[in-house]
């Protein structure tokens, strides 16, 4: 997998809102909202072009029933994929346009994690252009290699949301 650091695009909001739609249909009343999250929600923050959608339900258990219906709108189920108390589907293989994140709403440290960053992103111009420059570089160096990408995001985003965090529960 070639690994793409965009500018931000005007499209995203709406690649969310599109795809949003059709995850609501799928998980129906289990469903209690549902967020664009990661880097694609954030304007002038360069990212990798996959919208993560962070749907939240009231049962995390009750999602596996809908795996099927997932994949036939073409997501690839991975279980938790590392994180305890998620479902994780991506869409489209190796081209990966989308990430779904789904949390059961009692998860707050997962939920607020990602809301957070988000939020901190959009209001610290400093943080943003740091976070997006550490991705570009790093797309540059390791075009072939999302270990080493992610390896050498960690650190960064691991302070990111210490503060993100921090700052978000002060609101």
């Amino acid at each position: 997998m070639k690994i793409e650091v965009a500018d931000y695009k005007e499209k995203w909001p709406q690649l969310f809102k599109d795809e949003s739609e059709k995850i609501k249909d799928i998980f129906g009343k289990e469903l209690t909202t549902i967020h664009h999250v990661g880097s694609t929600p954030v304007h002038n923050l360069k990212a990798k072009p996959i919208i993560d959608i962070m749907p939240i339900v009231k049962h995390i258990e009750n999602v596996d029933s809908l795996i099927i219906n997932m994949t036939k709108i073409g997501y690839e189920a991975l279980g938790e994929n590392g994180i305890e108390g998620r479902r994780f589907f991506r869409k489209d293989g190796d081209i990966r346009t989308h990430h779904i994140h789904v949390f059961q709403g009692d998860n707050r440290n997962e939920i607020d994690r990602h809301l957070a960053v988000r939020a901190y992103l959009r209001t610290h111009h400093e943080a943003r252009e740091k976070y997006g420059n550490l991705k570009e570089e790093l797309a540059i160096k390791f075009p072939d290699d999302i270990d080493s990408y992610a390896n050498g995001k960690d650190k960064f985003v691991k302070e990111l949301e210490k503060k993100a965090l921090i700052w978000y529960r002060e609101q």
